[in-house]
This record gives C-alpha cells, structure tokens and sequence, in this order.
C-alpha cells in the first residue's frame, strides 16, 4: 500500500457557538436576580453601557484636530461628572442612628458558644469550643470522644463530662452523636421521658420509621395502642434541632421572574424588570467611535468589540423578555382552570408542546425555564413545575398531570378513616371510577413520592 500526501478542499456544514451566542444563552438562563448581578458588573466594566434613568451625557462637540479634541477631552472631565469614583461623601446624622445598623439573627454554633460562655470554667471551655466547633449544622457532633480527648491532650472522661453539659443546651438534642441518642436528650430536657419511648427510641427506631407497629407491640409485650401513642409522642421531637438556627450565609431570597394576576377576569402576565437597570447605548462615547483617526487600530477595535457587546446584551434582555412572556402565555392557555381552581385541574404540558406553540427550538424553553419563578393567584411555582408527566383517562382520550393526580390521592388519604386506611388497589379503584387510569404501582409510587406511608403503617388501633 502506497501512501501519499495530498491536498483536497470540501465544504461541510458546522456548527460554531460564537462569544455572542454563548453570551445570549447565559442570559436567556439567568434569573431575575442573577441577571441584575451580571448587568451591573457589565455596566462597571463597559462603557457603552449606560441607565437609561440617567441624566443625559453632556454634548461635547467634537473637532477633527487631535489637540482641540484633547483640551475639550480634559475640560470634560474636570469637574470628574463621569469619573467611578468622587471621592468620600459626608455622612449625614441620620445614618449613624442604631435603627440603621446591619443586624443579624446568631448561628447555631454562635448560640452554643454564648450558652457555653456562662456555663462552663475557663478549662472546660477550651474543650466546648472545640466540640462545638465539630457539631454540623443539624446538631449532629462529628468527631468522637478518643478523637476529641487525643487532640486536646486531656482524658476522656473530661471530654464526655464536658459533652453531657453541652448537651443540656438549647436546642435541645444538640451534641448528639446519633439520632437515637438526639431523640433520647429530648424527652430528657421536655419531660416527656418514659420507659415505653426510651425504649422504642435506644431498640426499635428503624420499625417505628418504617411503621411496624405491632412488631414492636409483640417484642416489647404491650398493646399496639401504646406503641402508637408513644409514636405519636416521638413525631413531636425534632430529628435535626439545629435546623432551628440557619446559617447567616445561606439566605435565599425568592424573587418571581413573572407575575400573573386577575384583572377584570382575565389574566395579565408581567415579565417582572423592576430591580433589574434599564440599559442603553451611550451617546457620547458611541460619537468618539465616529470620529475618524481618534483612535490607534488597538484601541478602535477595543471599542469597536466594547458596543458590540453592548447591543448584544440588549437584544439579548430583550429576547429573554419576550421569551419568558411567550412562556408564560402558554402556560396561562393552558392551564387556565388551574389559575381558576388549584392544583388538581392542572394539565399535563411538556416542553416540546409549548416550544410547537411559540415556533422555537425545545432546549431553548428549557434555558428560559431553568430556575425561574412565576407568581400566579394560586402562589408561587417554579416554572418547570407546570411540565410534568401525564396520566391516562379510562376512555384513552383525555389526560391529566400527574401533579393533579397525585393532589387527588392525598386528598382522598386524608379523608380515609384511620381504623380502616385505604389500599393502594382501592384507590386505583376509586379513581378509575373518576375517570383516571391508574395501577396500583403507580399509585403506590406517587404515594411514597408524597411521602406517605404504606397502608400498614397508617392502621390506627
């Protein structure tokens, strides 16, 4: 076989994601709140960006001559009206009052520290900040007491004497180093301690989560209706006591990307903007681009690429506009008896049906859905929320979601009687006769999805 070198030309189709492109999809994904963080950086950093709420720029008349152009550059800014920075303002005596100070609710190792401040000695509390300082944000104590002792360099003994204080702290169960022994503090600090629950909560915590009650009732040698009494005693404490106290760096804030209200019995859909800077193409520097030989070819095409990018990102907060309010368009025709109703009249819809109904490509719904909120009268749903799986009617014909399906079951295990709990076939049943067709797995599915327990598990005695 004789090999050769050779030159050859083809022409192929390519697809090719260009800078301007990638910039569209980033912004067609953010939400309201990132939006606002990335178009601010934007207006820092581009200078053809501009708010549109602000005062107009002032009109320099321009000469063709580099030195008039240069003395009117500097008389420009004199006065630094267009400088970032202008230097420290007064404060007024307003803002020095106390109601104006930043403040902020105390963590949960914050909390222990205090407690541990006032309660222990001098040497014990180098031992409490350290345990404190390995308990998680549940409550939960993540280091052992040989671990704790050796790295400390005093005897376990003290470790533990020091833990059991610490573990008579608000919240109560905190410093626990399983659930049992968390639940087992509780009923301790609440009173509520008795033979029966201590025992279920050290021996029998796995059956009572999975709702064997009358295993434990045959172990322990007493009737089912105080191994459900004492249950229901145990569902009062709380499994993780340091959720209590968030941390002061995971506050998330919730803001609607879109706002659908009644008016006048119809439906008017807001794409919300309020926070978010009006943008605009600056006049002055846009002007000091036409000017022929003001710039070296270096800093031309650093302008040049400047607006670029700056009608590109208008166009593109325009399009995510448009896109969302299309969006939400769909939803709103579609699901108007959800508007109207609630939950259980919502019909099933998927993202290739609404991207049919507004002509663009699948994945591009998906960008616009992914992570955004939209207020209706029925509450605040993420919008991916109204995309679901649909469920079959008996005659084949109709359909309905199975977010609506799923509100009917609860419904109808919350009505049940408990003596005589419904079983997922009956409720295939009954539903059946409603016009729903549905197996007894699928309903067994949707009810853990719920986080129901089984029949067996709901049976009052």
């Amino acid at each position: 076989m004789r090999l050769i070198h050779d030159l050859s030309l083809e022409q192929r189709q390519k697809l090719i994601i260009t800078p301007e492109l990638r910039q569209a999809i980033a912004i067609l994904q953010m939400s309201a709140l990132e939006l606002d963080e990335y178009l601010q950086q934007e207006l820092a950093e581009n200078p053809f960006l501009e708010l549109k709420d602000d005062p107009e720029p002032v009109e320099v008349e321009l000469k063709s001559e580099d030195e008039g152009f240069e003395t009117e550059w500097w008389e420009y800014f004199l006065d630094r009206s267009d400088l970032g920075y202008l230097g420290p303002k007064e404060k007024s005596e307003e803002s020095k009052g106390y109601e104006n100070l930043l403040t902020k609710a105390p963590t949960l190792h914050e909390h222990l520290l205090f407690q541990a401040d006032i309660t222990l000695s001098d040497e014990d509390m180098v031992i409490g900040e350290f345990l404190i300082g390995c308990i998680d944000d549940n409550g939960y104590l993540r280091v052992g007491i040989a671990e704790a002792a050796q790295h400390l360099g005093v005897a376990n003994e003290q470790v533990e004497k020091v833990l059991k204080v610490i573990q008579t702290f608000e919240p109560y169960g905190v410093g626990a180093r399983s659930l049992s022994e968390c639940l087992c503090i509780q009923l301790v600090q609440t009173g509520k301690i008795n033979p029966v629950a201590e025992k279920i909560v050290r021996e029998h915590l796995d059956d009572l989560g999975k709702g064997r009650v009358a295993k434990i009732a045959a172990r322990m040698g007493i009737s089912v209706k105080d191994v459900q009494e004492t249950a229901d005693l145990i569902r009062t404490l709380d499994p993780k006591p340091g959720r209590q106290y968030g941390n002061s760096y995971d506050i998330r804030y919730l803001v609607p990307d879109v706002i659908v209200e009644r008016i006048n019995g119809e439906y008017v859909i807001q794409v919300c903007e309020g926070n978010l800077p009006r943008l605009v193409i600056n006049q002055f520097y846009q002007n000091m681009l036409k000017q022929p030989g003001l710039f070296g070819h270096e800093a031309k095409k650093f302008m040049e690429d400047r607006f670029a990018s700056a009608l590109w990102i208008i166009r593109s907060i325009e399009h995510r506009r448009l896109t969302l309010y299309k969006v939400a368009s769909c939803i709103v025709e579609v699901q108007r008896e959800f508007l109207d109703k609630g939950v259980k009249y919502l019909k099933p819809l998927n993202l290739k049906q609404v991207a049919d109904m507004i002509g663009v490509h699948e994945s591009t719904i998906s960008r616009a859905t992914a992570g955004k909120y939209i207020q209706t009268p029925q509450g605040v749903f993420e919008l991916k929320y109204f995309f679901g799986s649909a469920v079959s009617a008996a005659e084949g014909i109709e359909k309905y979601a199975s977010r609506s399906v799923k509100k009917l079951i609860k419904e109808m295990i919350d009505a049940e009687d408990a003596r005589n709990p419904l079983s997922d076939q009956k409720i295939a049943e009954v539903l059946e006769q409603s016009g729903i067709k549905i197996s007894r797995r699928t309903v067994a599915k949707y009810r853990t999805e719920l986080g129901i327990m089984s029949t067996s598990a709901r049976k009052r005695y």
